[in-house]
């Protein structure tokens, strides 16, 4: 069964409720057509173009009719073309415009579009495994047109394959949707410090007075912006009153900086602008300023302190255009039940428990005079900070309270390292006899134990490391196992925590 595209017997007349949403996977927002397994006569990269497609009457190249999109050749076998497109912003689809403009006698019969979500640098690699599910199911198209499809989505999204059948073009592919950043879908704590507003952290604006000349959705998209199209940009008001835009941001959080970009708006910048923060469902003033144009603004100290928001409210005197708002600030989140109840141990609790993550006396009384810690984050960097201010005596004293790789940890160092060496508990007798030798072999060379940070790692492979290390200068070493001491830290301070929370 196939499904029919809105409208298919008239025109549309009213717009899809979903292309109100930004498009997830255009070029301008760092969309990326990956593979294809044909373009013989137009490109797949012109699929994800910001702008409309064009028609040129009597333009050719070698291969045939010059066409804006994607198109394969005449298929004379069985099977379906497709193209893979990693999206610019991943997220939660709601709908798709597949757009066949001037694609009149060419244009495919039919579409599917499969989803998956792959969070990986090397994606390209990964895509041969990729978890693919239906996201559109096989459906009719009609030709120069654009033909939309709302989807169910709910689950988060990176890449997409569309498959046409049996063969032919697509103009534009538009991917509508909300944007879910990795921390937002559960992977891992927001940034300590981000632009609160931005589309790709989940920001959206929700709502404006008047976009005539620009979108609303340009003001907080990545990346400076191109041109005076670009922007959010308002009819010349001819009448009392002012021009808004309210921005929902992407987490609550405290504005601590704001940049009001009014680049390329050149004789159409609005004269002053105020920002409101919601607060308590009333509005209450961040800032209020001149605005010049063609200008790049940043305010900091004259911001007012309201706390933290999470809807704001720009407001333009009396209309114009404003290139890109950038909101940065620091996520409001609870503190971890865990920082809570480190903040209630005395100081030599404290100390004590911080001596787990790294044997450097310093080190942990140091960071429990630092106490408190406003999230996790901000415990990992004053624990980073500190460890590399200190001198080599205390990096020593921190790595001889570990354990050798190989041994069975002593009662003193807990629980902890017996876990990261798990491997090499189970490893044979062989392998230890040769991790022990190479251990005592280095101590001799340089005077201190071999550090790895030997979580998720094989005994094999730490074995291998070991033996190449053993070929480096004393210094080389001192600073190789400081930067493992500093990795082992990290974890074991999640781990404290965790242990720490009721």
């Amino acid at each position: 069964m196939t499904h029919a595209p809105d409208t298919p017997d008239a025109p549309d007349t009213r717009p899809a409720a979903f292309l109100d949403l930004p498009d997830l996977a255009g070029e301008d927002v760092g969309g990326a057509a990956l593979l294809c397994n044909d373009e013989f006569f137009a490109e797949k990269e012109n699929l994800l173009r910001a702008h409309a497609a064009v028609w040129k009457e009597h333009a050719y190249t070698d291969r045939g009719k010059w066409m804006d999109g994607w198109e394969t050749r005449r298929r004379r076998e069985p099977g379906a073309d497709w193209c893979v497109v990693r999206l610019g912003l991943p997220g939660v689809v709601r709908g798709v415009g597949v757009d066949t403009a001037y694609f009149r006698g060419n244009y495919p019969a039919e579409c599917a579009i499969e989803a998956c979500e792959l969070d990986t640098p090397l994606d390209l690699a990964a895509l041969g495994d990729a978890p693919w599910f239906e996201l559109l199911p096989r459906s009719a198209l009609r030709g120069d047109h654009r033909n939309t499809f709302a989807v169910a989505g709910a689950r988060r999204v990176t890449h997409l394959r569309l498959t046409i059948f049996p063969d032919g073009g697509v103009a534009r592919l538009r991917v509508h949707g909300e944007v879910v950043p990795r921390w937002a879908a559960g992977a891992g704590e927001a940034p300590a410090e981000l632009d609160l507003a931005a589309l790709e952290h989940g920001g959206w604006v929700e709502a404006c007075s008047d976009m005539f000349f620009g979108s609303r959705n340009n003001l907080i998209k990545p990346g400076p912006s191109r041109s005076m199209a670009d922007g959010w940009e308002t009819r010349r008001r001819r009448g009392p009153g002012n021009d808004w835009a309210i921005v929902r941001l992407a987490t609550t959080g405290t504005i601590e900086r704001v940049e009001l970009d009014t680049s390329h708006f050149k004789g159409n910048a609005p004269g002053t602008a105020t920002l409101e923060g919601e607060v308590g469902g009333a509005w209450r003033p961040l800032l209020a300023t001149p605005v010049q144009p063609h200008t790049r603004h940043v305010f900091a100290g004259e911001l007012r302190r309201i706390g933290p928001v999470g809807r704001v409210r720009l407001s333009v005197f009396p209309d114009g255009g404003v290139a890109r708002l950038r909101l940065w600030g620091r996520p409001h989140r609870p503190r971890p039940p865990g920082l809570i109840a480190l903040d209630g141990l005395d100081l030599a609790a404290a100390t004590a428990a911080f001596l787990r993550c790294c044997g450097s006396a310093a080190w942990a009384a140091a960071m429990a005079a630092r106490r408190p810690f406003e999230d996790r984050a901000a415990l990992a960097r004053a624990g980073e900070a500190l460890w590399w201010s200190l001198d080599e005596a205390a990096w020593l004293e921190a790595f001889a309270a570990h354990p050798r790789i190989g041994d069975r940890p002593a009662a003193g160092h807990g629980a902890w390292a017996g876990g990261e060496q798990a491997s090499t508990a189970a490893a044979d007798d062989d392998l230890r006899a040769r991790l022990a030798a190479a251990n005592a072999e280095y101590a001799d060379r340089h005077g201190f134990i071999y550090i790895v940070c030997a979580t998720g790692r094989g005994a094999a492979e730490m074995l291998a490391d070991l033996e190449a290390r053993l070929g480096h200068d004393r210094a080389t070493e001192v600073r190789t196992a400081a930067e493992e001491q500093a990795r082992i830290t990290r974890l074991r301070l999640d781990k404290l925590l965790e242990e720490l929370a009721p």
